[in-house]
């Protein structure tokens, strides 16, 4: 199995920066959307199959951990396989070209403000029309599994949230970077698979994630506003997700293997 280079695939993000860049807003909104509906979907089995065993979970601390790793991956190979705009994969893409003059700013700005809006509205979609709806969550125990999940995400500090999205984002555009190397399907499902696990065990903060997890959750009648949603965690969590995917893996990798390169 031929994989690509660190240098191949920076090269390779580039070029793909260059064409989501030429998508009309049209387009990009579509994708985005179908987007944040894959990472709902991730989020929504993660949450099946992390608190379905209560039992042993209460004997085995780290099982719900493992379990809602394994699952969730699913989101972010839907996106990379099936085709999808993801906001925090976004943050790392457009990183070399801004920086070496290819793409101006405004391009990757446009683009990471309509995916956001559109991951926003797949993640909401699924949260309303496919799990509330249908009473996926209404019965034990994962009816006071995402109230769980979604008041542990709203009760931390800003810079804890900021901290825990920088370390989710690093993680999952490393994904997108492995992912990229692999020229084969299942290459790039084991590319993907492991780092998203790896942050969603540790429980980083995702922003894209959460606008799965709190809404829904707020939907089944969990005490939390729209402050809590935006302010304690969306907002933090978006931008240490900024910070993680362009600084840790789009930076890093383009001044190691751009800016040192040509020197």
């Amino acid at each position: 199995m031929k994989l690509l280079s660190p240098k191949e695939i920076v090269d390779y993000a580039s070029k793909s920066a260059i064409e989501k860049g030429s998508y009309g807003t049209t387009k990009t909104l579509i994708l985005s959307f179908l987007a944040g509906a894959y990472i709902a979907m991730g989020g929504l089995l993660s949450v099946l199959f992390g608190y379905g065993f209560p039992g042993a979970a209460a004997e085995n601390p780290a099982l719900v951990k493992m379990l809602m790793g394994a699952a969730f991956p699913i989101g972010l190979i839907l996106v990379v396989l099936a085709g999808g705009e993801l906001f925090t994969g976004n943050c790392a893409y457009f990183i070399p070209n801004t920086m070496s003059g290819r793409q101006p700013w405004k391009t990757a700005l446009k683009n990471w403000g309509l995916v956001w809006s559109g991951n926003f509205t797949g993640a909401l979609f699924v949260a309303v029309f496919l799990v509330y709806i249908p009473h996926i969550f209404h019965y034990e125990p994962w009816h006071s599994a995402i109230f769980k999940v979604a008041e542990l995400k709203t009760s931390n500090t800003f810079v804890v949230t900021f901290f825990k999205g920088v370390g989710a984002n690093w993680l999952v555009c490393l994904a997108m970077w492995l992912g990229m190397s692999a020229k084969d399907t299942m290459g790039k499902i084991a590319g993907i698979w492991w780092p998203v696990m790896t942050f969603v065990a540790i429980g980083y903060e995702h922003c894209i994630t959460n606008m799965f997890f709190i809404p829904m959750a707020m939907l089944e009648g969990a005490d939390i506003s729209v402050y809590d949603l935006m302010i304690k965690n969306l907002i933090p969590a978006t931008l240490g997700n900024i910070v993680g995917g362009a600084i840790f893996v789009g930076g890093f990798y383009w001044f190691v293997y751009e800016k040192l390169h040509k020197k």
